[in-house]
This record gives C-alpha cells, structure tokens and sequence, in this order.
C-alpha cells in the first residue's frame, strides 16, 4: 500500500473522530512510530476501553467463536474480548500481518459490524493498523474484498510532534536535545539486515534505559545501549552528543577557533558528531548561489574550507562525511562549495570513489 498523502501523529485524532466514528479505518505507518498508542489514546479520549487483537496470534475461531448446539441448531459464540455489552473501540493491529483465512473472518466485523447473530454495541468503533511491506517487516497482501471495507490513513514520523510528547512524557533530556538539533534522526527507514533501526519506540527505550543507569552511566555502557537500540550512524552521533554535553565540548567553539577537532583515537565518536553537526550548519548557512555572495558568506565559506583541511589532516573519511551526497546520491551542500572543496582538496574526492 502506498501513500498518496500522509498525516502527522498530531493530526491523527481528529481525522479518527470523523472517521472511527462512522465507518472503521485502517492506519499504515512503518514500526515504531507510534500507531497503536495513538490509537489507545483516542479510545481513552471518547471513554472507550481499547480491546486489541493481535493479528499474528489469531486463528479465525478467535474472532467467529466455537460452535454450541442451541434447541437442536448450532450458534457460532464468539469470544468475551469481542462479545460485550458497552460500547468499545475494537482495535485490530498487525490486521495485514494476519493470515488470509483470518483476513477473511474479519470481513463482517469490519464492514457489518456483527459475528454471526452478535453484533458490536451502537457506538462502539473499529480501527486496524499495520505496517508496509515496504517497511521490510511481516505483511500479507490484503485482499481487494478488505481493502475497499476500509478508509486507509496513512501516517508518517513528525520530530514536531514527537518532541511536544516527549517532553510531556519524561523522555530523557538527553535525547530531547539531540533530537531537537539533530530531527533526521528521530526515525530511519528499517534496514534489509537484521539490526537496531532508529524510531520514536526506540528512542523512548533508549530513554528508560538511561533513565535506569542514572548518572554513574559511563561510556562503554552508554555505547552498548545505544547501539542495541538506534541506527548505526545514529547511535555513534548520539554517543558523541552525550560526549560534548558531558565535557562542554562543541561545534560552536570549533567554529570560532576557540577550539580543535579532537583528534584522539578514542574520540572518534565525538569527532563523527562534530563533523555531522558540522555538515548541519553548513546546509544551513552556505547560499545556494556563490553570485551576490554577502562577505558573511564569502567568510563562512573561507572557514568551512579551512575547518575541512584541518579535519580531513585527522580523518578523510570523517571529512568525508561531510561533503557527502544523501541516501539517494544527491548532493546537499552548494555546487560551487563541493567544486571548490575538491580543488583545494582532490584526496577527498579521490575517497569517495
């Protein structure tokens, strides 16, 4: 399933209190971004209790029931967590990850409302979620039959919006301020291997971790949870972040010369940090055009190419982080900067071929 539009964790709520309320909607979104707790909450926010099924722990009698003889006929009586009294908001997750005999069970739940003679209290309302195929985790094709029972919300990863929760949810300032300087960082597409991928659920494990060790954290320890945890890169700019808070040390005095790249060994994280943060301000302060340059500019310039020569006397490859291309391979920093950077500096073109 893909997206034509998307919407924000924020923006969630209300498109569900015109939708839930009259027809059931299922909710796609890539793992950890926080689709099934939005959903808990807006249950919570009507005065629903939340009853969740778990798509990939279901057989078709968990929804339709077993078969009892009644007056010489048999009635299909299905389970107390789906036949109740009060109005409920019936939460299918990992709905796509289900079986297709599963899928198949849900139809009349979805679209009538009822499992054979019982049907869900008036006001009572059913949402379903389920991440992307795409998103390399466990999902199923969804039969074109379900598909059109369902209204398809789409939602995305907000920084916005997480860093507005987290900070109402005790995430540990640590990761608030990185993530405030560093929002890119907050989600990242899950890998084809099998390892830690960065989301807003990893970030808040990260965060109760932290929050367990408490100030005797120190550094090996801090690397261990970070990397169990986060992308890669991720976890070693975080490290680096946790490294300059700890020892004052930042991008800012390197910048104004009060300071140097750290060039010890053991300072590798801190100097990926530096360098990524580094890359940051130059996306941000260098013109996209060198003409009409303002002498700020020109200066800024001057500086980012001295500051590189400097770094890449320490590390190329560090150097290298910093003039390189997205994901995609399309450049972000300026043309003219990247030309004049590989005139006054050819090895660090020659090391990205």
């Amino acid at each position: 399933m893909q997206a034509a539009v998307t919407v924000t964790p924020s923006r969630l709520p209300e498109l569900l209190l015109g939708l839930a309320t009259v027809r059931p909607v299922f909710v796609w979104g890539a793992p950890g971004i926080g689709k099934s707790s939005l959903v808990r909450e807006f249950a919570e926010s009507l005065g629903l209790e939340c009853v969740s099924l778990l798509g990939t722990q279901l057989a078709p009698e968990d929804l339709i029931g077993v078969p009892q003889i009644r007056d010489g006929r048999s009635v299909f009586c299905p389970p107390e967590s789906i036949a109740r009294d009060e109005p409920y908001c019936l939460f299918l997750d990992e709905l796509n990850a289900a079986t297709p005999d599963v899928q198949k069970a849900f139809y009349s739940l979805i679209l009538d409302r009822r499992i054979g003679t019982y049907e869900l209290p008036r006001g009572s309302i059913v949402i379903g979620a389920g991440n992307r195929a795409t998103d390399n985790a466990l999902a199923r094709p969804i039969a074109s039959a379900l598909v059109n029972r369902l209204t398809h919300v789409h939602l995305d990863a907000s920084p916005k919006d997480w860093l507005v929760w987290a900070a109402e949810h005790g995430i540990h300032p640590w990761i608030l301020d990185h993530v405030t300087d560093r929002p890119d960082h907050l989600w990242s597409k899950p890998p084809k291997t099998e390892e830690p991928f960065s989301t807003p659920r990893s970030w808040h494990m990260l965060s109760d971790a932290l929050h367990s060790f408490g100030q005797g954290l120190d550094e090996e320890t801090l690397k261990v949870l970070a990397h169990g945890t986060l992308t890669p890169a991720h976890a070693t700019a975080f490290c680096g972040y946790v490294k300059i808070v700890r020892s004052q040390y930042g991008i800012e005095a390197i910048i104004k010369g009060d300071a140097r790249w750290p060039n010890r060994l053991e300072d590798r994280d801190l100097l990926y940090y530096l360098a990524d943060s580094f890359r940051g301000r130059l996306i941000q302060e260098l013109p996209v055009s060198k003409d009409h340059m303002s002498a700020n500019g020109r200066q800024t310039a001057y500086r980012a190419k001295s500051l590189l020569v400097q770094l890449a006397e320490i590390s190329v490859e560090v150097a290298q982080t910093v003039i390189a291309s997205d994901l995609d391979g399309n450049p972000v920093l300026p043309s003219w900067f990247l030309v004049e950077a590989a005139r006054d500096m050819p090895r660090l073109v020659e090391a990205r071929r």
